[in-house]
């Protein structure tokens, strides 16, 4: 039998947040996409890799590209992938969190990957379950393989991250995508600043690492990157802004503002995009946009999530820990 420590894996049983991960780790996953990626590229793109096993996507708010790319993911690994409604679940008639996941894990699931509006919804699942659950964002938290497919995106472009200036622009008071951003491309070695409105960018953000910016022109010099957050409409209270429209004026992302930047600076934005909002058609669809080549990585790195955390799993059922002999204190 292989010696498990020569056989990558995450060690963690489950992928709850980049606070998390340590640098080493989040390379190895950049590392492992590197290897899977070509899959695509294949005439029948699949690996034999999770065949038996099941992925559950539990998604309690709504999402196009995080749960088409998990379901793509687990696909190609030749995994069985189950996708809740939770809109017609039981969940409808009052069954709770917990208990929607202990009937899941009943049927023998191996991943349960969710998304919920509440913070910390998926490490609640985590500490009460044998089945790996993979966070796809919570409330206002994180959203940890966002921005491992970011972080590779930057890589795959840019030839690395260490000693890029990233710049998120937007609503980074609600974003779950700017919090693991700003850790796990800061661990990475990169400069990371937040701009935008007082109400919407609060200076507590430098706590965290980040240079927090009010001035467009001031946040845009020396960026390598620009990345575009969704003013998230659905999350605010009244009065954090004027209007849309006096928002965009002051921090839309525009052709002439893109020039304050690098000259060849990436365009990015987690989607689904605002356009003519938080970024004009003009540089959403232009040649420095990244937006497309996201969708796209985000495959590959969920494929090395999964592979990795199977990977872990598969070690731990072999090794067993050894049980303490009797009389032993605790």
């Amino acid at each position: 039998m292989a010696d498990s420590a020569s056989v990558p894996m995450l060690k963690h049983k489950d992928l709850l947040e980049i606070a998390t991960l340590s640098r080493e780790e989040i390379q190895l996953i950049l590392h492992t996409a590197d290897s899977l990626k070509d899959v695509a590229r294949h005439p029948i793109k699949k690996l034999p890799t999770l065949r038996g096993r099941t992925m559950v996507n539990l998604f309690y708010e709504t999402s196009t590209r995080t749960r088409t790319s998990f379901e793509l993911a687990a696909v190609r690994l030749s995994a069985d992938v189950v996708n809740i409604d939770v809109g017609i679940s039981s969940v409808k008639k009052g069954e709770s969190l917990l208990d929607t996941a202990r009937t899941l894990e009943a049927m023998s699931v191996d991943f349960i990957v969710m998304r919920h509006a509440a913070s910390g919804a998926p490490h609640t699942l985590a500490r009460n379950l044998h089945a790996s659950v993979i966070n796809a964002g919570d409330g206002q938290h994180e959203h940890p393989t966002q921005a491992l497919l970011d972080c590779y995106t930057v890589r795959e472009k840019l030839g690395g991250i260490a000693g890029k200036t990233i710049t998120l622009f937007g609503d980074l008071l609600h974003s779950r995508v700017a919090r693991s951003n700003l850790l796990a491309f800061t661990k990475l070695g990169a400069k990371v600043r937040f701009c935008g409105p007082p109400t919407l960018c609060p200076r507590e953000f430098e706590q965290l690492g980040a240079e927090v910016h009010h001035d467009v022109k001031t946040a845009l010099a020396g960026s390598d990157v620009i990345y575009v957050l969704r003013l998230q409409f659905e999350r605010h209270r009244l009065g954090l802004l004027p209007s849309v429209r006096a928002y965009t004026q002051q921090y839309g992302i525009s052709t002439d503002r893109v020039k304050l930047a690098k000259p060849g600076a990436l365009v990015m934005h987690p989607g689904p995009m605002n356009r003519g909002v938080e970024i004009s058609h003009e540089v959403a669809d232009a040649p420095q946009s990244v937006i497309v080549d996201q969708v796209a990585n985000g495959v590959p790195i969920r494929m090395a999530v999964l592979y990795l955390l199977e990977s872990g799993r598969t070690a731990r059922a072999a090794s067993p820990p050894v049980p303490a002999p009797m009389g032993a204190a605790a």
